[in-house]
């Protein structure tokens, strides 16, 4: 199996595994969907953090304003009693108003806590460090476990207007937001390595040639960007075992230099008093004891 190591710009995202003769088409669909989905789970993730502290969200009329305001306003949180997390729950005010302030219980808040810790590591980036291969597959299983801590702590299950259950339905809607520009679209993807972009409509063999077991790093990106800069002969690890290496050298180099510049002072020939201990005959003499 060739083996690509797939990087965003100089930051590596994930391993994805496959044979030659894949059609360079379905090679961007798959790497775009493994891609997008890591991003969907860390959303999730990060929005199923907050639901731990802070409870469900409120309605998009109600956020952000004060208690006084929505008294003012006469609004109310029909949702509230509605999605009460499993086991009760415990106030914890949101200062940015965005929850209801219904957090779940200790215990409830460490299942998503967990869950979430188990979701992001699924998707690691480390895992390209592990040389362990992320596909849609890991992607899945993430996204189920997210859902299943969900529905466990919330059995009834989220309002329509929260984030999580958007994204759990594939209806989120990220215009306007940071999330949206780091969204690549498989219409408009592309992917290069050494220099060359690879073509839709041919095959990888046509790029990497035919061995099976060849390892390459490749870059993903929007369209249209140019091509991204090239990948360094040495890698990071190598050019610090590297500069290790030749920074003793240089130690050794220093200590070897300046042992030559004073071993000359304990030769025979550099002693300035030898002639006189010749000629007085005291040459060789040895103080102490027999």
């Amino acid at each position: 199996m060739v083996k690509l190591h797939i990087k965003k710009g100089d930051d590596s995202q994930f391993l994805y595994e496959t044979t030659v003769n894949i059609l360079i088409d379905d090679l961007l669909r798959d790497l775009t969907a493994i891609f997008n989905g890591r991003l969907k789970v860390m959303r999730i993730c990060a929005e199923m953090e907050e639901l731990a502290k802070f409870g469900i969200t409120l309605p998009p009329n109600m956020q952000g304003l004060t208690e006084e305001q929505v008294t003012d306003l006469k609004l109310v949180d029909e949702w509230a009693e509605k999605c009460t997390p499993s086991g009760g729950y415990k106030m914890k005010k949101d200062e940015i108003g965005r929850r209801n302030g219904r957090a779940p219980t200790d215990q409830m808040a460490e299942v998503i806590r967990k869950t979430v810790k188990e979701a992001k590591d699924l998707i690691s980036k480390e895992k390209v460090k592990a040389n362990v291969e992320v596909n849609q597959g890991s992607v899945k299983e993430a996204l189920d476990m997210l859902r299943g801590a969900v529905m466990i702590v919330y059995p009834m299950g989220l309002p329509p207007h929260d984030p999580i259950r958007d994204e759990f339905e594939n209806t989120e809607d990220l215009s306007g937001t940071q999330a949206s520009l780091e969204v690549i679209d498989e219409a408009s993807a592309s992917l290069w390595w050494a220099g060359k972009e690879f073509i839709r409509g041919k095959k990888l063999m046509d790029f990497v040639g035919k061995n099976e077991k060849t390892k390459i790093v490749a870059k993903l990106q929007k369209r249209g960007q140019g091509a991204p800069g090239r990948e360094p002969v040495v890698g990071e690890e190598e050019q610090k075992q590297m500069m290790a290496f030749y920074y003793r050298k240089q130690e050794e180099w220093k200590k070897m230099d300046a042992d030559a510049d004073d071993a000359y002072m304990d030769s025979a020939w550099a002693d300035s008093k030898q002639l006189k201990r010749q000629f007085q005959g005291m040459k060789d003499i040895k103080w102490g004891p027999r």
